[in-house]
């Protein structure tokens, strides 16, 4: 029986009273079991903890927003937060292309461990998100985070009630997009909210009625009202600017002297900076702006899809190439960070990539997160008290099978080909393959060696001149990719055997965190009449890092009903603070 470690906020209420003294009650009546795992907390965090408005923009370039050195796109509500704030002039996205670089955010890793490697039509296809994949909003959630996501998920399957689900990853609360694919239309004929496909009647029949966007920002400032007595954790992903260019009103574009998707793409900027802005005044009416984190960033570099020229509006900025391309252009992304007295406002040149974004918000939550990560917290930097530790190195890949005009000549022709870059200090190393197979032996690839302190955007080549160098940052290359990145255990898992009236279940939780618990404790509950007996110790004083608590129950009696689950409830205390993780699966 596979283990099920994470299961949906609907379960939460049906969870309350399982944690009784000998962690062995059997409930009734329980609802029906969702087939995915997600953390629910047993109590919710203090009204006064820290809340975080992760806001991610599609497609984005660096040099697209007046904080960035745009001239003709108007941004003054972000360039507002960028001059109050932090504003990072060295941010990596994770990835040159969408669903690696949202899986990396998301999970704290790079796209050498990333589950998520490749976008949709990449050679090797899209791997969608697991049961083994941690998000940032599990982490919140075993803290007693109010969780949603609200605009573009960009993973498959388009089903609810699956591994990959944003449901199953931790969000309590989804709307918009499931599928990469889907979230390229602004006028879709549906939505999702949470499982459920909504459907929207205006939008049929080639009709234009309903721009998606507007419904992403009303369902964002809802959330907000909704939460706002509680801690709360809002990733907001409106699928602008990505092509096409679509925009129900052109604004003050309107009587530029440029195309219709060039006078489009710049209001759909507009329209996402209009959005960050609507997000900040909701925040300071419910008193909430000095104790919420926002930070806005990008997925990629820009794009050129739809007709949209990036050289109009200098997308990229200084900086060599677009989206698809490993050069700066593509990879390197505006990174905003605001807080009214506790962020304090400056740059910072730290080389930044969004895998730090997990855990940074779990350090700032009190949450534990996987040790395992290639992310490193920016918690010290973002509160001044010191600066944060900072990467060895920055890893990224590319395989894509798609191209476009000026990536492909930005990669002289090798647009389609696999391609690894890799940033240390100051020298930064692209290479590409001869075809679509990373496997192949280390002098067939194309390998390109830059100094970014002297050169940007990366115009002298010095691999011939500096080999040593060059051999240094392949080698780490080399090393920075594994097939099948095994991870630690962290959480609660479940493992079930027997049959008939009688089963063992037996439930670990592991702590893959960097600090030890303390007090941890497991509690079990069976649906449908069945008992619940344990047979063997449900608690233990700590559990240091890498150590499991493993308890097995005895689950007998006959089923009530046609469908029999088990719900594991883990708790421990870490740092001073409760963390809860629940795993559920079914009995036969």
């Amino acid at each position: 029986m596979p283990s099920r470690r994470r299961f949906l906020a609907g379960s939460a209420a049906a969870l309350g009273a399982t944690g009784g003294a000998a962690g062995c009650e059997a409930h009734d009546g329980e609802a029906a079991p969702r087939k995915q795992a997600s953390a629910v907390p047993a109590v919710r965090s203090p009204a006064n903890a820290l809340n975080f408005v992760v806001i991610l923009a599609d497609d984005l370039g660096y040099g697209e927003l007046g904080s960035y050195g745009q001239k003709s796109i108007h941004t003054p509500r972000i360039d507002a937060l960028a001059a109050e704030g932090l504003r990072f002039t060295d941010a990596y996205a994770a990835a040159p292309v969408c669903a690696p670089s949202r899986c990396s955010l998301l999970t704290g890793l790079h796209s050498g461990h990333a589950t998520v490697r490749e976008n949709p039509w990449g050679p090797g296809g899209q791997g969608a998100l697991t049961d083994r994949d941690f998000t940032f909003a599990e982490a919140l959630r075993a803290r007693g985070y109010r969780t949603g996501i609200i605009g573009k998920w960009g993973f498959g399957p388009e089903e609810p009630d699956q591994p990959s689900h944003p449901n199953s990853r931790g969000f309590e609360e989804f709307y918009g997009y499931i599928s990469h694919h889907h979230a390229h239309d602004y006028y879709p004929e549906y939505l999702w909210h949470n499982g459920t496909r909504q459907e929207i009647p205006a939008n049929r029949g080639g009709v234009r009625a309903v721009y998606a966007p507007d419904l992403v920002q009303e369902r964002s400032l809802d959330f907000i009202d909704a939460h706002k007595d509680e801690p709360f954790l809002l990733c907001l992903a409106p699928s602008v600017p990505h092509a096409p260019s679509r925009a129900p009103h052109l604004g003050t574009y309107a009587d530029r002297p440029w195309s219709r998707p060039d006078k489009a793409h710049a209001a759909q900027v507009t329209s996402f900076d209009t959005l960050v802005g609507k997000v900040v005044d909701r925040l300071t009416a419910l008193g909430l702006a000095q104790r919420t984190l926002v930070l806005v960033t990008s997925d990629n570099g820009p794009h050129e899809e739809g007709g949209t020229d990036p050289e109009l509006f200098d997308g990229n900025g200084p900086l060599r190439g677009y989206k698809r391309n490993l050069y700066e252009g593509g990879i390197r992304v505006p990174l905003i960070a605001w807080s009214p007295k506790r962020v304090a406002s400056g740059t910072t040149a730290r080389p930044t990539p969004l895998t730090d974004l997990l855990p940074t918000l779990a350090e700032l939550a009190g949450a534990p997160a996987p040790s395992d990560l290639d992310g490193l917290s920016l918690a010290p930097l973002l509160r001044g008290t010191r600066d944060a530790a900072r990467h060895d190195h920055l890893y990224f890949y590319r395989n894509h099978s798609g191209v476009t005009p000026r990536a492909d000549a930005v990669d002289d022709g090798r647009a389609r080909r696999a391609a690894e870059a890799l940033r240390r200090g100051d020298w930064k190393a692209v290479r590409f393959a001869p075809g679509q197979d990373r496997r192949a032996p280390d002098d067939r690839w194309d390998v390109e060696l830059y100094d970014l302190a002297k050169d940007p955007g990366e115009q002298d080549d010095l691999a011939a001149a500096r080999p040593a160098e060059a051999d240094a940052l392949v080698r780490l290359m080399r090393a920075s990719w594994t097939d099948a990145y095994e991870r630690s255990p962290f959480g609660v898992t479940l493992h079930v055997a027997g049959g008939g009236g009688e089963f063992t279940v037996t439930a670990t939780l592991a702590n893959g965190s960097a600090r030890p618990w303390t007090a941890p404790r497991l509690a079990l509950a069976a649906s449908h009449g069945r008992r619940v007996r344990a047979l063997d110790a449900v608690t233990t004083a700590r559990l240091a890092t890498g150590e499991r608590l493993t308890v097995r129950w005895a689950v007998t009696g006959a089923a009530g009903g046609s469908d029999t689950w088990v719900t594991c409830r883990a708790t421990a205390n870490h740092a001073g603070a409760t963390v809860t993780y629940t795993a559920r699966t079914a009995l036969g």
